[in-house]
C-alpha cells in the first residue's frame, strides 16, 4: 500500500523541483491533493505532483502527511522574519551603517541574497544592497538593472561605500559591446538587447532597484529580466513601491526573486487579485485577501520598514547628491571651454577682474542654463518615479522655464509658488498642498518659496537648481523640516554630472560647514562664491 508521503525529485527534463504526492486512494485524501497549487496527475507513475511551493509544504504537513526531511529543511530556510534576524556589521565598508540597515544586511545573508528590500524611499536600500555585495566579493559578476536617471548615481555609491568592487561598467545603447566589468550597470530600456551578451558573462548577482519596473508582462524589459532570472543564482530586488495599485504588480518580482512562494500565477490571481472573467477576458486588477499576502511576503522575501519605525535611528536630515546625465553635452562642453578662456583671460588682474563680475555672472549663469536644460527630462523621470509612491514631494528651482515644464510634466497634482504666485493665491497653494491628498507635488521658486512657508506634508525636498548662499539653501530644506515634522528629511540634490552645478554644489557645501562653526551665523556673499568659483575653473 502506498504510504501518505510527500518526497522532493524532478520530474522528466524539467529542472525545477517538484513535490511527489503518494497516498492509498481516499476520496478526501483525493479532494484535499487537488487544492495544492499546480498539482498534476502522472497517469505513468500513478502519483501527483506540485511545483516546490510553501503552501505546498504547509498544506500537507497540515494534512499529516508524511513530509521527507529536504522538504521540511526548504520550508524552514524559506520562513524568514525581521524580527529573528541578527545585525551584520560590514568589514571594509567605507561608511557606517544605521542599526536597521545592518539588521537589511542580516536579512539579505539569511534569504542567502534573493530577498525583496522594500523599505521607504529614503531608508538607503542602495546602500544595503551594497553592503551585501561588501560581505561577498566571490560573487561576481554583479549585474545591476536600474532606470536610466540612475545609472551615475549607482556608480557613485558604489564608489562611495565599497572596497571590494572591481571594474565598474555602465553599458549604453542597444548595439551590444564587450562587457568587461565585475559590476555592470545597465537600464531596463535596454537590457533587452544585451540578454546574449549577459549570459556570456555568467552574473552570479542581479540586483532589479526599482523592481516594480517588470510588472507589465507585455514589456521587453520585463521578458528580458525573466530570461535572466532563470540562471542568476542571487536575484535582489529593491523598491519603495513594490505595489504601487494592486497585487498583480509585485507577481513578477516575487516569481523571480523565488517561484517557490507562489508558482502558480493561475492561482494567485484567483487568490490575491479577485480575479473575474469581464466577458473578453480574465481582469486581476483587483484586491483580494491582501492582509493574508503581507503576511507572506514579509515573512519571506520582503522586508519592509517605514520611516518611522526606524527614526531613532536617522539623523534630522539625510542629503543625498544624485548625479544626472546630460542630453546637451557637446553643447556644454563648448560654452565650459570659452568660459574657461575668460577666466583665465582675467586671471591675475584684480581691477579688470572686478570689473568682470557683471560678466563672469552672465557666463555663469548661461553655463547653468545650459546644465539644467541638458537634465531637465532626466529630472522629471526621476520625479515621475518617486511620485509611485504614496509620498508627496517638494521641488525646488530657479529660473521660470523649470517650473512651467514641471508644471506642464504633472499637471494635475502640483501647486507652485513662485514671483508671480502671491497674497491669497499663495496661502491657497501651500494649504492645498498640506491638506489634500490628491496634491503630490510642490514646486517653488528658492527665493519666492524659500522663506516663510510651512510643507511639513512632505518628508522630502529635491533641488533641480541650488542657489547661490548656503543660506538660501538651508532656508528652503527648512520649509519642510519644521515644527510639525514627524519623519527625518530626505534631502536630494539632482546635479548635472561633471558639470558647474557640482562646483557650486561643492563650495555651497564648504561654505555652509564653515557657517556652521560661526554663531553669529553670517551670510555668505554672492561675490566670495564668484571667486571660488572662478579660482576652481583656473
Amino acid at each position: 500500500m502506498k504510504p501518505r508521503s510527500a518526497t522532493l525529485t524532478t520530474i522528466g527534463q524539467s529542472v525545477q523541483p517538484k513535490i511527489k504526492v503518494t497516498f492509498p486512494f481516499s476520496y478526501d485524501d483525493l479532494e484535499k491533493v487537488r487544492t495544492l497549487p499546480g498539482r498534476q496527475y502522472h497517469q505513468e507513475g500513478k502519483f501527483w505532483a506540485c511545483p516546490l511551493s510553501i503552501d505546498a509544504v504547509e498544506m500537507l504537513l497540515e494534512w499529516k502527511f508524511t513530509v521527507d526531511p529536504p522538504l521540511l529543511s526548504f520550508l524552514h530556510k524559506s520562513k524568514v522574519h525581521v524580527d529573528d534576524i541578527e545585525s551584520i556589521a560590514v568589514p571594509g565598508l567605507k561608511g557606517t551603517l544605521y542599526p536597521f540597515q545592518q539588521k537589511g544586511v542580516g536579512f539579505l545573508e539569511a534569504k542567502r541574497g534573493r530577498a525583496l528590500i522594500a523599505d521607504e524611499m529614503g531608508l538607503g536600500k542602495t546602500i544595503q544592497a551594497l553592503a551585501w555585495l561588501q560581505l561577498h566579493p566571490e560573487l561576481s559578476p554583479v549585474i545591476i538593472v536600474v532606470p536610466a536617471s540612475l545609472k551615475l548615481n549607482w556608480e557613485r555609491e558604489i564608489e562611495t561605500w565599497m572596497t571590494n568592487t572591481g571594474t565598474v561598467q555602465i553599458l549604453n545603447g542597444t548595439t551590444p559591446y564587450k562587457i568587461i566589468g565585475d559590476i555592470v550597470i545597465i537600464n531596463y530600456d535596454i537590457i533587452f538587447a544585451w540578454i546574449a551578451e549577459i549570459k556570456r558573462l555568467k552574473p552570479q548577482v542581479m540586483i532589479l532597484d526599482e523592481v516594480h519596473y517588470i510588472k507589465n508582462n507585455q514589456a521587453k524589459r520585463t521578458k528580458a529580466i525573466k530570461r535572466l532570472g532563470k540562471f542568476i543564482p542571487h536575484v535582489i530586488g529593491l523598491s519603495g513601491t513594490p505595489i504601487v495599485n494592486r497585487p498583480i504588480e509585485i507577481y513578477n518580482a516575487v516569481n523571480i526573486i523565488d517561484r517557490t512562494i507562489f508558482p502558480s500565477q493561475w492561482d494567485y490571481t484567483e487568490k490575491y487579485c479577485a480575479r473575474k472573467y469581464n466577458g473578453f477576458g480574465y481582469d486581476v486588477s483587483g484586491a483580494s485577501n491582501t492582509e493574508e499576502l503581507n503576511y507572506k511576503l514579509v515573512n519571506t522575501i520582503m522586508l519592509r520598514r517605514l520611516k518611522k519605525d526606524v527614526l531613532p535611528d536617522l539623523p534630522d536630515k539625510v542629503h543625498s547628491y544624485i548625479p544626472i546625465e546630460l542630453d546637451n553635452v557637446e553643447e556644454y562642453k563648448y560654452a565650459e571651454t570659452n568660459f574657461v578662456s575668460f577666466v583665465r583671460q582675467y586671471k591675475g588682474k584684480e581691477a579688470a577682474v572686478r570689473a568682470s563680475n557683471a560678466q563672469a555672472l552672465a557666463e555663469i549663469e548661461g553655463l547653468k542654463q545650459l546644465a539644467v536644460k541638458g537634465k531637465l527630462k532626466q529630472c522629471i523621470n526621476w520625479i515621475r518615479d518617486f511620485l509611485e509612491s504614496d509620498e508627496k514631494l517638494v521641488v525646488f528651482a530657479t529660473h521660470k522655464f523649470v517650473i512651467e515644464e514641471l508644471m506642464k510634466a504633472f499637471p494635475k497634482i502640483t501647486v507652485k509658488v513662485d514671483g508671480s504666485v502671491t497674497g491669497k493665491n499663495r496661502q491657497l497653494a501651500v494649504d492645498s498642498f498640506q491638506k489634500l491628498s490628491t496634491v503630490r507635488l510642490f514646486v517653488g521658486n528658492i527665493k519666492a518659496a524659500g522663506v516663510g512657508i510651512t510643507l511639513t506634508a512632505a518628508s522630502n525636498v529635491a533641488f533641480i537648481e541650488l542657489p547661490w548662499t548656503p543660506g538660501d539653501l538651508v532656508q528652503a530644506e527648512d520649509r519642510v523640516h519644521r515644527i510639525g515634522q514627524k519623519n527625518s528629511v530626505n534631502i536630494h540634490y539632482l546635479l548635472a554630472s561633471e558639470t558647474i552645478e557640482e562646483r557650486i554644489a561643492k563650495l555651497i557645501d564648504k561654505k555652509r560647514k564653515i557657517l556652521d562653526s560661526v554663531l553669529d551665523g553670517k551670510v555668505t556673499e554672492t561675490e566670495s562664491l564668484l571667486s571660488a568659483l572662478m579660482n576652481e575653473y583656473e
